[in-house]
């Protein structure tokens, strides 16, 4: 298996408590940062702009996606160009269509011309990825996040459309490939062994790194301990 140190894919934490997210920022192995508005509604945020300010006082050398949260294009530009301009290392989550469908590529295409860095997010089929490649200038650095736990979730194995997918990103060299959404520690050796170039990462998930290489008899034992211990102290009796 292969060693954290040695990965190619870079991890990237997916949160939105303050201290979770700098927590993760201070650990060498974590490349950069995402949050989005459901994460940062389940945190309590209530001042969006404020809380992304504050989060950038003290995160300025690693790259940082926040999202435009308007369903309508006009208020998406608007929003995604106060959000760049809240600091060099801010990336521009525009999610690939609004709720009634359609698609945001044009507004892509506007904003990455005018040199606004992106994060093209909520992608699930190579025909997006398509769509949005084509639409992202490709001098320009951006990131493509496709969601990879959400096709598992469907009882697809994301791994294929991954691996076309970084395939599809080689149209934008400035841009690189998202495995969004994962569900288990093995996503992330997945997205290394096909070339995905970065992982968003939960601070959950982020948290079995330790267990990494463990031998699989001691944490066998260890799950028969624990069972154990649990059967004692809830008092079970037959």
């Amino acid at each position: 298996m292969t060693a954290i140190s040695n990965l190619k894919v870079k991890i990237f934490a997916d949160g939105a408590d303050k201290a979770g997210m700098l927590d993760m920022y201070a650990q060498p192995f974590v490349k950069g940062l995402t949050t989005n508005p459901t994460l940062m509604k389940k945190a309590g945020i209530r001042d969006y702009r404020a809380f992304c300010r504050e989060i950038l006082d003290s995160i300025r050398d690693k790259p940082i996606s926040f999202e435009v949260f308007s369903d309508e294009f006009i208020e998406m530009e608007r929003q995604a160009l106060e959000i760049a301009s809240w600091g060099s290392n801010v990336f521009v989550k525009v999610p690939v269509t609004n709720t009634s469908r359609a698609s945001s590529c044009a507004l892509v295409k506007k904003l990455s011309t005018q040199g606004v860095k992106l994060n093209v997010t909520a992608l699930t089929t190579l025909a997006q990825v398509r769509d949005v490649v084509a639409a992202l200038n490709p001098d320009v650095p951006s990131y493509v996040s496709v969601f990879a736990g959400r096709i598992a979730d469907t009882g697809r194995d994301p791994v294929p459309l991954m691996t076309a997918a970084v395939e599809m990103l080689k149209l934008a060299p400035a841009s690189e490939l998202i495995w969004a959404s994962p569900r288990e520690l093995l996503n992330i050796f997945q997205a290394d062994t096909i070339g995905c170039h970065v992982i968003t990462v939960t601070n959950d998930i982020l948290k079995k790194l330790a267990l990494v290489g463990y031998d699989l008899d001691d944490y066998s034992l260890d799950t028969v301990k624990m069972f154990h211990a649990d059967a004692l102290s809830a008092g079970f009796t037959l």
